[in-house]
Protein backbone atom coordinates (compact mmCIF):
# COMPACT_ATOMS: atom_id res chain seq x y z
CA UNK A 1 0.00 0.00 0.00
CA UNK A 2 1.35 3.76 -1.00
CA UNK A 3 0.09 6.32 1.72
CA UNK A 4 0.59 10.05 1.93
CA UNK A 5 0.23 11.38 5.57
CA UNK A 6 -0.85 15.36 5.80
CA UNK A 7 -0.64 16.61 9.44
CA UNK A 8 -2.09 19.82 10.38
CA UNK A 9 -1.78 21.26 14.03
CA UNK A 10 0.88 20.99 16.48
CA UNK A 11 3.55 19.08 17.70
CA UNK A 12 1.95 16.12 18.95
CA UNK A 13 -0.04 15.84 15.76
CA UNK A 14 3.49 15.50 14.24
CA UNK A 15 4.50 13.07 16.20
CA UNK A 16 1.59 10.86 16.16
CA UNK A 17 1.86 10.75 12.30
CA UNK A 18 5.31 9.95 12.51
CA UNK A 19 4.44 7.19 14.54
CA UNK A 20 1.47 6.06 12.44
CA UNK A 21 4.50 5.92 9.23
CA UNK A 22 6.87 3.86 11.78
CA UNK A 23 3.92 1.59 12.40
CA UNK A 24 2.93 1.52 8.56
CA UNK A 25 6.24 0.50 7.39
CA UNK A 26 6.54 -2.14 9.58
CA UNK A 27 3.60 -3.76 8.06
CA UNK A 28 5.08 -3.37 5.07
CA UNK A 29 3.43 -0.26 3.27
CA UNK A 30 5.86 2.71 1.69
CA UNK A 31 4.93 6.85 1.70
CA UNK A 32 3.36 7.64 -1.97
CA UNK A 33 6.82 8.68 -4.09
CA UNK A 34 6.53 12.17 -6.37
CA UNK A 35 4.30 11.02 -9.59
CA UNK A 36 2.65 8.11 -8.13
CA UNK A 37 -0.63 7.06 -7.28
CA UNK A 38 -1.57 6.83 -3.66
CA UNK A 39 -3.46 4.30 -2.25
CA UNK A 40 -4.71 6.06 1.44
CA UNK A 41 -4.47 9.49 2.19
CA UNK A 42 -4.46 9.80 6.06
CA UNK A 43 -5.25 13.43 7.30
CA UNK A 44 -4.15 13.81 10.81
CA UNK A 45 -6.40 16.74 11.72
CA UNK A 46 -6.23 19.85 14.18
CA UNK A 47 -9.94 21.52 15.51
CA UNK A 48 -8.08 23.54 17.82
CA UNK A 49 -9.28 26.94 15.51
CA UNK A 50 -11.85 27.57 13.22
CA UNK A 51 -9.06 28.12 11.53
CA UNK A 52 -7.98 24.64 11.81
CA UNK A 53 -10.95 23.61 10.43
CA UNK A 54 -10.53 25.19 7.85
CA UNK A 55 -7.05 24.08 6.55
CA UNK A 56 -8.48 20.38 7.29
CA UNK A 57 -11.24 20.82 4.71
CA UNK A 58 -8.71 22.49 1.95
CA UNK A 59 -6.12 19.85 2.04
CA UNK A 60 -8.90 17.37 2.16
CA UNK A 61 -10.15 19.06 -1.50
CA UNK A 62 -6.63 19.35 -2.76
CA UNK A 63 -5.24 15.26 -2.06
CA UNK A 64 -9.11 14.26 -3.47
CA UNK A 65 -8.07 16.24 -6.62
CA UNK A 66 -4.71 14.49 -6.84
CA UNK A 67 -4.91 10.96 -5.88
CA UNK A 68 -9.26 10.67 -6.57
CA UNK A 69 -9.18 7.13 -6.53
CA UNK A 70 -7.88 6.93 -2.96
CA UNK A 71 -9.07 5.69 0.12
CA UNK A 72 -9.34 8.63 2.48
CA UNK A 73 -8.33 7.90 6.33
CA UNK A 74 -9.31 10.93 9.04
CA UNK A 75 -8.17 11.10 12.63
CA UNK A 76 -7.68 13.56 15.17
CA UNK A 77 -9.00 16.33 16.62
CA UNK A 78 -11.05 17.42 14.07
CA UNK A 79 -12.97 14.36 13.87
CA UNK A 80 -12.82 13.47 17.25
CA UNK A 81 -15.39 16.55 17.68
CA UNK A 82 -17.28 16.85 14.54
CA UNK A 83 -18.06 12.87 13.36
CA UNK A 84 -20.17 14.14 11.13
CA UNK A 85 -18.41 16.42 8.89
CA UNK A 86 -15.58 14.14 8.34
CA UNK A 87 -18.03 11.90 7.43
CA UNK A 88 -19.33 14.55 5.09
CA UNK A 89 -15.85 15.15 3.93
CA UNK A 90 -16.25 11.73 2.21
CA UNK A 91 -14.06 9.46 4.60
CA UNK A 92 -13.89 5.93 4.25
CA UNK A 93 -12.07 5.60 7.39
CA UNK A 94 -12.99 8.04 10.44
CA UNK A 95 -10.54 7.73 13.78
CA UNK A 96 -10.34 10.66 16.96
CA UNK A 97 -7.45 11.08 18.65
CA UNK A 98 -7.00 7.43 20.03
CA UNK A 99 -6.00 3.59 19.36
CA UNK A 100 -3.46 4.98 16.65
CA UNK A 101 -2.46 1.49 16.51
CA UNK A 102 -5.77 -0.09 14.93
CA UNK A 103 -6.04 2.92 12.85
CA UNK A 104 -2.89 1.78 10.75
CA UNK A 105 -4.53 -1.49 11.13
CA UNK A 106 -7.97 -0.03 9.70
CA UNK A 107 -7.20 1.68 7.08
CA UNK A 108 -4.79 -0.97 6.10
CA UNK A 109 -8.11 -3.63 5.81
CA UNK A 110 -10.02 -0.82 4.32
CA UNK A 111 -7.79 -0.59 1.15
CA UNK A 112 -7.91 -4.17 0.89
CA UNK A 113 -11.50 -4.51 1.43
CA UNK A 114 -12.63 -0.92 0.40
CA UNK A 115 -14.90 -1.36 3.18
CA UNK A 116 -15.70 2.14 5.41
CA UNK A 117 -14.77 1.94 8.96
CA UNK A 118 -15.40 4.01 11.78
CA UNK A 119 -14.34 4.05 15.47
CA UNK A 120 -14.61 7.12 17.82
CA UNK A 121 -14.47 6.67 21.65
CA UNK A 122 -15.62 9.01 24.00
CA UNK A 123 -11.84 10.30 25.77
CA UNK A 124 -13.56 11.42 28.65
CA UNK A 125 -13.56 7.02 29.74
CA UNK A 126 -9.78 6.86 28.46
CA UNK A 127 -7.63 5.55 31.15
CA UNK A 128 -4.39 4.48 29.96
CA UNK A 129 -1.88 6.53 28.28
CA UNK A 130 -1.26 5.14 24.12
CA UNK A 131 2.62 4.55 23.31
CA UNK A 132 3.71 5.01 20.24
CA UNK A 133 6.94 4.70 18.97
CA UNK A 134 8.80 7.11 19.79
CA UNK A 135 11.95 8.83 17.11
CA UNK A 136 13.01 11.72 14.95
CA UNK A 137 11.16 13.68 12.44
CA UNK A 138 12.30 13.08 8.84
CA UNK A 139 15.87 14.59 8.59
CA UNK A 140 16.06 15.76 12.17
CA UNK A 141 19.05 15.12 14.48
CA UNK A 142 16.73 15.44 17.51
CA UNK A 143 14.37 13.25 18.61
CA UNK A 144 10.61 13.37 20.11
CA UNK A 145 9.29 11.96 22.93
CA UNK A 146 5.91 12.39 24.33
CA UNK A 147 4.95 11.82 27.55
CA UNK A 148 1.32 12.93 28.36
CA UNK A 149 -2.12 13.26 26.56
CA UNK A 150 -5.33 15.11 27.44
CA UNK A 151 -5.75 18.62 29.58
CA UNK A 152 -7.79 19.49 32.49
CA UNK A 153 -7.69 23.33 32.14
CA UNK A 154 -10.71 24.02 30.33
CA UNK A 155 -9.86 27.52 29.38
CA UNK A 156 -12.74 29.26 27.63
CA UNK A 157 -11.77 29.65 23.83
CA UNK A 158 -9.96 26.14 23.54
CA UNK A 159 -11.52 22.81 22.70
CA UNK A 160 -8.75 20.21 23.19
CA UNK A 161 -10.42 18.59 26.56
CA UNK A 162 -13.86 17.57 24.36
CA UNK A 163 -10.93 16.41 21.68
CA UNK A 164 -8.63 14.78 24.01
CA UNK A 165 -10.06 14.07 27.20
CA UNK A 166 -8.32 14.17 30.53
CA UNK A 167 -4.56 13.85 31.57
CA UNK A 168 -2.75 10.59 31.11
CA UNK A 169 0.53 10.00 31.85
CA UNK A 170 3.57 7.84 30.56
CA UNK A 171 4.98 5.95 33.65
CA UNK A 172 8.38 7.63 34.56
CA UNK A 173 10.29 4.34 34.32
CA UNK A 174 8.76 4.00 30.78
CA UNK A 175 9.87 8.12 30.12
CA UNK A 176 12.91 6.99 31.41
CA UNK A 177 13.34 3.61 29.05
CA UNK A 178 12.48 5.77 26.11
CA UNK A 179 15.13 8.19 26.70
CA UNK A 180 18.18 5.82 27.12
CA UNK A 181 17.15 3.94 23.75
CA UNK A 182 16.85 7.07 21.87
CA UNK A 183 20.41 8.21 23.64
CA UNK A 184 21.52 4.69 22.73
CA UNK A 185 20.49 5.76 19.31
CA UNK A 186 22.66 8.72 18.78
CA UNK A 187 20.01 11.57 19.48
CA UNK A 188 21.91 14.05 21.20
CA UNK A 189 18.66 16.44 22.39
CA UNK A 190 15.26 14.77 23.18
CA UNK A 191 12.01 17.15 22.90
CA UNK A 192 9.55 16.39 25.44
CA UNK A 193 6.42 16.68 24.43
CA UNK A 194 2.40 16.00 25.25
CA UNK A 195 -0.81 18.65 25.26
CA UNK A 196 0.35 19.74 28.58
CA UNK A 197 3.41 18.57 29.96
CA UNK A 198 2.82 20.40 33.00
CA UNK A 199 0.08 18.15 34.02
CA UNK A 200 2.22 15.29 34.16
CA UNK A 201 1.66 13.07 36.97
CA UNK A 202 -1.62 13.98 37.79
CA UNK A 203 -3.45 11.20 37.06
CA UNK A 204 -1.30 8.69 38.57
CA UNK A 205 -2.43 10.25 42.05
CA UNK A 206 0.90 9.09 43.95
CA UNK A 207 2.21 12.58 44.30
CA UNK A 208 4.41 12.81 41.59
CA UNK A 209 5.02 15.68 39.12
CA UNK A 210 6.57 16.50 36.05
CA UNK A 211 9.68 17.46 37.69
CA UNK A 212 10.14 13.64 38.93
CA UNK A 213 9.42 12.49 35.74
CA UNK A 214 12.30 14.90 34.05
CA UNK A 215 14.68 13.43 37.10
CA UNK A 216 14.51 9.83 35.65
CA UNK A 217 14.65 10.73 31.89
CA UNK A 218 17.79 12.88 32.91
CA UNK A 219 19.23 10.11 34.98
CA UNK A 220 18.53 7.65 32.56
CA UNK A 221 20.41 9.44 29.38
CA UNK A 222 22.61 12.05 30.41
CA UNK A 223 24.91 12.16 27.37
CA UNK A 224 21.59 13.84 25.98
CA UNK A 225 19.96 17.44 26.32
CA UNK A 226 16.31 17.69 27.35
CA UNK A 227 14.22 20.53 25.41
CA UNK A 228 11.01 20.84 27.18
CA UNK A 229 7.47 21.53 25.76
CA UNK A 230 5.11 24.43 26.03
CA UNK A 231 4.87 24.82 29.84
CA UNK A 232 2.21 26.40 31.97
CA UNK A 233 3.42 28.75 34.57
CA UNK A 234 1.71 27.36 37.14
CA UNK A 235 4.02 24.25 37.67
CA UNK A 236 7.47 26.76 37.07
CA UNK A 237 7.62 26.75 41.26
CA UNK A 238 10.71 27.61 43.33
CA UNK A 239 11.19 23.99 44.14
CA UNK A 240 10.41 22.90 40.38
CA UNK A 241 13.42 25.54 38.75
CA UNK A 242 15.85 24.44 41.70
CA UNK A 243 15.39 20.65 40.51
CA UNK A 244 16.11 21.21 36.65
CA UNK A 245 18.99 23.53 37.13
CA UNK A 246 20.59 20.15 38.18
CA UNK A 247 19.40 18.06 35.21
CA UNK A 248 21.09 18.50 31.06
CA UNK A 249 17.70 20.94 30.06
CA UNK A 250 17.78 22.81 27.31
CA UNK A 251 17.98 26.65 28.50
CA UNK A 252 14.89 27.47 26.34
CA UNK A 253 11.79 27.91 28.35
CA UNK A 254 8.36 28.62 26.40
CA UNK A 255 5.84 29.53 28.58
CA UNK A 256 2.31 30.08 28.27
CA UNK A 257 0.96 33.41 28.84
CA UNK A 258 -1.86 34.07 25.97
CA UNK A 259 -2.74 37.89 27.09
CA UNK A 260 -0.46 40.24 29.48
CA UNK A 261 -3.98 41.78 31.13
CA UNK A 262 -5.73 40.13 33.76
CA UNK A 263 -8.93 40.84 33.27
CA UNK A 264 -8.72 38.86 30.11
CA UNK A 265 -6.87 36.44 31.54
CA UNK A 266 -9.79 35.49 33.75
CA UNK A 267 -11.99 35.97 30.94
CA UNK A 268 -10.10 33.00 29.43
CA UNK A 269 -10.29 31.21 32.23
CA UNK A 270 -6.48 30.79 32.96
CA UNK A 271 -5.33 29.84 36.04
CA UNK A 272 -2.77 32.76 36.72
CA UNK A 273 -2.36 35.82 36.88
CA UNK A 274 0.44 38.29 35.44
CA UNK A 275 1.99 38.94 38.72
CA UNK A 276 2.72 35.38 39.11
CA UNK A 277 3.69 34.85 35.21
CA UNK A 278 6.12 37.70 35.87
CA UNK A 279 8.21 35.94 38.90
CA UNK A 280 8.14 33.05 37.33
CA UNK A 281 10.21 34.31 34.13
CA UNK A 282 12.38 36.24 36.77
CA UNK A 283 13.09 32.73 38.54
CA UNK A 284 13.88 31.24 35.00
CA UNK A 285 16.42 33.59 34.40
CA UNK A 286 18.20 33.51 37.44
CA UNK A 287 18.30 29.73 37.40
CA UNK A 288 19.52 29.82 33.68
CA UNK A 289 21.18 33.37 32.53
CA UNK A 290 20.97 34.16 29.03
CA UNK A 291 17.73 31.58 28.64
CA UNK A 292 15.75 31.99 26.09
CA UNK A 293 12.40 32.87 27.49
CA UNK A 294 9.03 32.47 24.61
CA UNK A 295 5.33 32.64 24.36
CA UNK A 296 2.37 32.38 23.09
CA UNK A 297 0.00 35.47 22.70
CA UNK A 298 -3.90 35.68 21.35
CA UNK A 299 -4.92 38.92 20.24
CA UNK A 300 -8.25 40.10 20.05
CA UNK A 301 -10.14 38.14 22.73
CA UNK A 302 -13.62 38.47 23.25
CA UNK A 303 -14.07 41.51 25.36
CA UNK A 304 -10.61 42.84 25.19
CA UNK A 305 -10.73 46.70 25.05
CA UNK A 306 -7.83 49.14 23.83
CA UNK A 307 -7.17 49.49 27.43
CA UNK A 308 -6.57 46.09 27.87
CA UNK A 309 -4.55 45.47 24.72
CA UNK A 310 -2.10 48.36 25.66
CA UNK A 311 -1.45 46.43 29.04
CA UNK A 312 -0.66 43.28 26.98
CA UNK A 313 1.72 45.39 25.32
CA UNK A 314 3.58 46.94 28.17
CA UNK A 315 3.63 43.10 29.80
CA UNK A 316 4.97 41.12 26.98
CA UNK A 317 7.99 44.31 26.76
CA UNK A 318 8.61 44.09 30.44
CA UNK A 319 8.85 39.94 29.80
CA UNK A 320 10.96 40.52 27.61
CA UNK A 321 10.77 37.39 25.50
CA UNK A 322 13.43 36.07 22.81
CA UNK A 323 10.78 35.23 20.50
CA UNK A 324 6.63 34.98 19.90
CA UNK A 325 3.67 33.04 18.71
CA UNK A 326 1.11 35.58 18.19
CA UNK A 327 -2.32 35.15 16.63
CA UNK A 328 -5.95 37.01 16.15
CA UNK A 329 -8.39 35.12 18.52
CA UNK A 330 -10.05 32.68 16.26
CA UNK A 331 -14.02 31.68 17.31
CA UNK A 332 -14.26 28.11 18.29
CA UNK A 333 -18.09 26.95 18.34
CA UNK A 334 -18.54 24.72 21.30
CA UNK A 335 -16.67 26.34 23.63
CA UNK A 336 -17.18 29.39 25.61
CA UNK A 337 -15.78 31.93 24.21
CA UNK A 338 -17.70 31.32 21.50
CA UNK A 339 -20.59 33.02 22.70
CA UNK A 340 -18.92 35.76 24.92
CA UNK A 341 -20.34 39.43 23.76
CA UNK A 342 -17.43 41.97 22.80
CA UNK A 343 -16.48 40.04 19.67
CA UNK A 344 -13.28 42.00 18.42
CA UNK A 345 -13.14 42.64 14.59
CA UNK A 346 -11.33 41.42 11.97
CA UNK A 347 -9.90 44.24 11.34
CA UNK A 348 -8.97 45.56 14.75
CA UNK A 349 -7.72 41.67 15.26
CA UNK A 350 -5.35 41.95 12.99
CA UNK A 351 -4.41 45.46 13.35
CA UNK A 352 -3.37 44.45 16.76
CA UNK A 353 -1.23 41.56 16.04
CA UNK A 354 0.51 43.88 13.76
CA UNK A 355 1.09 45.86 17.22
CA UNK A 356 2.17 43.00 18.80
CA UNK A 357 4.31 41.46 16.07
CA UNK A 358 6.41 44.52 16.22
CA UNK A 359 7.03 44.52 20.06
CA UNK A 360 8.20 40.44 19.27
CA UNK A 361 10.38 41.66 16.34
CA UNK A 362 12.34 44.23 18.73
CA UNK A 363 12.75 42.02 21.87
CA UNK A 364 13.83 39.38 18.94
CA UNK A 365 16.80 41.55 17.84
CA UNK A 366 17.54 42.39 21.02
CA UNK A 367 17.84 38.90 22.48
CA UNK A 368 20.13 38.16 19.95
CA UNK A 369 22.52 40.64 19.93
CA UNK A 370 22.89 39.79 23.28
CA UNK A 371 24.21 36.47 22.79
CA UNK A 372 27.71 38.10 21.09
CA UNK A 373 30.41 36.97 23.38
CA UNK A 374 28.50 33.99 24.64
CA UNK A 375 29.66 30.10 24.41
CA UNK A 376 27.02 28.16 23.46
CA UNK A 377 26.09 23.97 23.00
CA UNK A 378 24.98 23.88 19.49
CA UNK A 379 23.44 20.71 18.10
CA UNK A 380 24.33 20.52 14.19
CA UNK A 381 21.23 20.02 12.01
CA UNK A 382 22.25 20.75 7.91
CA UNK A 383 25.30 21.60 6.48
CA UNK A 384 25.59 22.84 2.78
CA UNK A 385 27.90 25.10 0.73
CA UNK A 386 30.30 24.54 3.92
CA UNK A 387 28.07 26.05 6.47
CA UNK A 388 26.52 23.90 8.94
CA UNK A 389 23.52 25.08 10.93
CA UNK A 390 21.83 23.86 14.06
CA UNK A 391 20.18 25.18 17.49
CA UNK A 392 21.60 26.18 20.76
CA UNK A 393 20.61 25.06 24.12
CA UNK A 394 18.82 27.99 23.79
CA UNK A 395 16.77 27.10 20.45
CA UNK A 396 18.91 30.15 18.63
CA UNK A 397 19.70 29.24 14.73
CA UNK A 398 23.37 29.36 15.20
CA UNK A 399 25.86 29.22 11.12
CA UNK A 400 29.49 28.55 11.46
CA UNK A 401 31.70 27.72 8.30
CA UNK A 402 32.86 23.67 8.46
CA UNK A 403 31.68 20.51 7.57
CA UNK A 404 31.09 17.26 8.87
CA UNK A 405 29.24 18.41 11.62
CA UNK A 406 25.84 16.84 11.48
CA UNK A 407 24.70 15.31 14.63
CA UNK A 408 26.94 16.66 16.70
CA UNK A 409 27.31 18.63 19.34
CA UNK A 410 30.15 21.53 19.64
CA UNK A 411 30.71 24.83 21.63
CA UNK A 412 30.09 27.54 19.69
CA UNK A 413 31.73 31.22 20.11
CA UNK A 414 29.30 33.29 19.12
CA UNK A 415 30.34 36.15 17.10
CA UNK A 416 27.27 38.37 15.96
CA UNK A 417 23.63 38.00 15.00
CA UNK A 418 22.66 38.08 11.29
CA UNK A 419 18.93 38.79 11.03
CA UNK A 420 17.31 35.95 12.56
CA UNK A 421 20.56 33.83 13.26
CA UNK A 422 23.49 34.02 15.16
CA UNK A 423 26.72 33.23 13.60
CA UNK A 424 30.02 32.29 15.06
CA UNK A 425 32.95 29.27 15.18
CA UNK A 426 33.80 26.17 16.69
CA UNK A 427 35.62 26.17 19.38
Amino acid sequence: MRYIIATLGCKVNQYESEAMEQLLQSRGHSRCGDGESADALIVNTCAVTAEGERKVRQTVRRLRRQHPEALLALCGCFSQVNEESAAALGADVIFGTGHRREFTEAVERAVEERAAVRMLDDPFRRRDFEELPAGAYEGHARAYLKIEDGCDNFCSYCIIPYARGRVLSLPADRCAEECARLASAGYREIVVTGIEIASWGKDRKDGSSLIDALEAMSAAAPEARLHLGSLEPTVVTEDFVSRLSALNICHHFHLSLQSGCDATLRRMRRKYGTEEFFAVTERLRAAFPGCSVTTDLICGFPGETEEEFSATLAFIEKCAFSAMHIFPYSVRPGTKAASMPGQVTREEKAARCERARAVSDRMRSGYLASQAGRELSVLFETEEDGVCRGHAENYAEVAVPGNGLRGLVKKVKITAADGQMLVGCVL
